[in-house]
């Protein structure tokens, strides 16, 4: 299997193995390397872990093969959000700021047509089966921010705060840091995009030399390319505001930091990982691969998601295989009555903490623009390359 380490973790290679009987061997690397790999490489994976953007790479290249829905035995019990882009009825009675997102909306490139296409319209097959997902933003410490950031409303314009320059980390992808970067951007009235999630080769330019213009004048204390870079960062006491992803947070909670994920008032950037097949996989790799994906939707993958801050995309197979107390914390935003666990660990979250940003449905509500591959991505990638050389 492909991927990086949002899910390729040794614990849930361990469990896998040992439920299904099978041999699981994970190849970790960024993410801009496992979409290069993905692509050009199907004969080295049978199983592709990574986001829904990356489907804009890898099915033009045929890389991947369609998945047979009649093989995944929960499919009915996948939510409405990778279908359909919405959370659906709850959202539409809960959450008034429901939005329409920008970016690589999962449900435009979630089913197969008969013509090889992908496209919102059912099929009994998909491009990659929707598992992981979550709605990111950005940290930052409490006690480090200016009163005259904290007396305002939370906004992406935060990162690009001159009083707190010389303390701000992005991260380093492309695809990704530029989203962040570009919300940034808009939220401080330095440019306005026409459309956040596919910038034009103008657009690119003005936020490239946006930035480069703040990297020389110090404002950027580093960049980041896994969760574990990320958490040290601010750990390390180098950055006191940084784009995040879940898991760094669970770091955070470890090393005692008191620290805020923002619930920005633009909206956060989503994003919505799964598990494609390589077009070469078949016989009783595929059979074992098929079993694979079925695994993850049995329960106990989205518990483990769930405890390193991440949602699963049929949450309620997955309630039997957490306690009350974690369920009401992570999926409906309620005060921890208990001392919570971490995914590996016995202790993460202490009694009567709040998780940042609310509820499954009013933060999955929230989404400004999902994670992208802009039609003019490879211009993005040598512009953002001079960025980080600069």
């Amino acid at each position: 299997m492909l991927g990086t380490t949002v899910t390729l973790q040794e614990h849930i290679r361990k469990r896998a193995e040992q439920d299904l009987g099978i041999r699981l061997r994970f190849i970790v690397e960024d993410g801009g390397t496992v979409q290069r790999e993905g692509v050009m490489h199907p004969d080295r994976y049978e199983l592709y872990d990574q986001w829904f953007h990356s489907i804009d790479c890898l099915w033009p290249a045929h890389a991947l093969q369609p998945i047979e829905l009649a093989r995944i035995r929960r499919w009915k019990e996948v939510n409405t959000l990778p279908r359909t882009g919405h959370i659906g009825r709850v959202a539409a009675r809960g959450a008034q700021d429901a939005r329409r997102s920008a970016g690589c909306v999962p449900a435009e490139r979630l089913y197969v047509q008969a013509d090889g296409s992908l496209a919102r319209k059912p099929s009994g097959r998909v491009s990659m089966l929707p598992l992981t997902h979550n709605a990111d933003s950005f940290v930052y410490l409490e006690d480090a921010m200016p009163a005259s950031l904290l007396a305002g409303e939370e906004s992406w314009a935060w990162l690009l705060a001159p009083e707190l320059a010389g303390r701000v980390a992005l991260q380093a992808d492309a695809a990704i840091g530029a989203i962040d970067a570009a919300l940034a951007v808009e939220a401080s009235g330095l440019m306005h995009f026409d459309d956040i999630g596919n910038l034009s080769i103008e657009e690119i330019d003005g936020l490239i030399a946006t930035l480069i213009a703040f990297k020389r004048r110090g404002h950027f204390a580093g960049f980041w390319s896994s969760f574990a870079e990320a958490a040290q960062l601010m750990i390390a006491n180098k950055v006191a505001i940084q784009s995040i992803w879940s898991p760094a947070t669970v770091e955070l909670e470890r090393a005692g930091l008191k620290f805020r994920l923002a619930r920005p008032r633009e909206g956060y950037r989503a994003w919505f990982g799964g598990i494609g097949i390589s077009r070469l996989a078949h016989g009783r790799v595929l059979d074992a691969a098929y079993e694979y994906l079925n695994w993850w939707l049995e329960g106990w993958a989205g518990a483990t998601m769930a405890r390193q801050g991440f949602y699963i995309s049929n949450p309620e197979r997955s309630r039997a295989h957490m306690s009350d107390a974690e369920w009401a914390y992570w999926y409906d935003g309620a005060r921890a009555s208990a001392d919570l666990p971490g995914p590996t660990s016995k202790h993460l979250v202490p009694v009567g903490q709040i998780r940042d940003g609310g509820s499954y449905v009013a933060r999955m509500s929230r989404i400004a623009v999902w994670d992208s591959v802009m039609d003019e991505h490879n211009y993005l990638v040598r512009r953002w390359t001079e960025f980080m050389q600069s």
